[in-house]
């Protein structure tokens, strides 16, 4: 009953903080600007982080639960969040901000997050990191919550993303017995959800870096915390189809970008959505279409988590080929040259 309470607080809180979010955001003129990237063409809000990030905090306290791993989790949140939102309102440099990242990365490590081993696809078995486990967790924990905010171009796309991969770790912990896990997972799905409702197309706010580095984070944290448990809760396989969108859209850009010859760091119009776009593809329909592809790779997911070794394995590699082939045939792997004429490039062609 108390878990159940927990969400629905969550849920209410975004609903509430939400709107509040946006009427503050206009008086201290935190908003997200159109530019040639961006496919909004007005002025839009962009603190409606701080609600995701209040809703998951209230939620998590109201459990009752004080261990030393749930205050490593809201602090270490609490930073990241804090350093998006500084980025959001007067801007700061990319160093400054992964330093930032790194820095709640070491919180959480300390508060007893670590992948310390990873599973053996061949086998099933363990391979201990060892040394390699702190900067591989830093990794993990950084590269997710990066990949969630690269993904944040189309309004709802970021939200409801982490919503269905929070959703499906839910899914996933219960059928491991993991309730800690799986319940802090339904209290995040609440907070994007209820955040959802303002963000979905056409977009009243935007949720900024504050919110989408603070969901990727907190999804990076909940699946190395149930990695912590033991081999048999999940699999570092599977958190990786859950937030298959992000990484793998993430992967693809820097693949393109190399491939094309271009900085890995380069903004470029290649993304997912932005193919789905180039198809002739409206907005919705366009995000719709990425939630059904998060909702199959959330079911793929569980599956793994229900099968044995062998056959979680090769769903992985039906998994992995569809996803190569989809993303060659749209043009998001290899891209073309008409997709990554960045801003300035456009500038000086016009100019010239």
């Amino acid at each position: 009953m108390y878990l159940f309470i927990a969400v629905i607080l969550s849920l209410a809180t975004a609903l509430i903080a939400t709107p509040i979010s946006i009427r503050v955001a206009h008086k201290l003129h935190i908003v997200d600007q159109p530019n040639e990237r961006k496919v909004h063409h007005s002025s839009i809000p962009r603190m409606g982080g701080v609600a995701i990030y209040l809703a998951f905090v209230i939620g998590t306290l109201s459990l009752g639960v004080y261990t030393r791993q749930i205050a490593a989790l809201l602090v270490a949140g609490t930073i990241v969040m804090i350093f998006g939102f500084v980025d959001d309102a007067r801007g700061i440099s990319p160093k400054i901000k992964l330093l930032g990242q790194v820095f709640a990365s070491l919180v959480l490590i300390q508060g007893g997050f670590c992948i310390r081993f990873i599973t053996n696809p061949i086998d099933g078995g363990l391979i201990s990191l060892g040394v390699f486990a702190i900067p591989v967790t830093v990794i993990w924990l950084t590269g997710l919550s990066n990949a969630v905010n690269l993904i944040d171009g189309l309004d709802g796309l970021s939200a409801g993303v982490s919503a269905i991969a929070a959703l499906t770790m839910t899914i996933v912990c219960f059928t491991q017995g993991d309730i800690l896990t799986a319940t802090l997972a339904a209290i995040l799905a609440a907070s994007a959800f209820g955040f959802l409702r303002y963000n979905f197309h056409p977009a009243k706010t935007f949720m900024g870096d504050c919110g989408s580095l603070f969901l990727g984070f907190v999804l990076g944290a909940l699946a190395v915390m149930g990695l912590s448990k033991g081999a048999t809760v999940i699999s570092i396989f599977i958190p990786m189809i859950i937030m298959g969108i992000p990484i793998f859209d993430t992967f693809f850009a820097i693949v393109r970008r190399m491939f094309l010859h271009r900085p890995i760091f380069q903004a470029d119009n290649g993304h997912l959505h932005h193919s789905l776009l180039s198809l002739g593809l409206s907005h919705k329909q366009t995000v719709l279409i990425i939630y059904a592809i998060s909702v199959i790779l959330g079911f793929c997911a569980v599956l793994m988590a229900l099968l044995t070794s062998s056959q979680a394995v090769m769903v992985l590699i039906i998994i992995t080929i569809v996803t190569f082939v989809g993303a060659d045939r749209l043009g998001v792997l290899r891209g073309n040259r008409r997709q990554v004429i960045s801003a300035s490039d456009k500038r000086k062609h016009n100019s010239v």
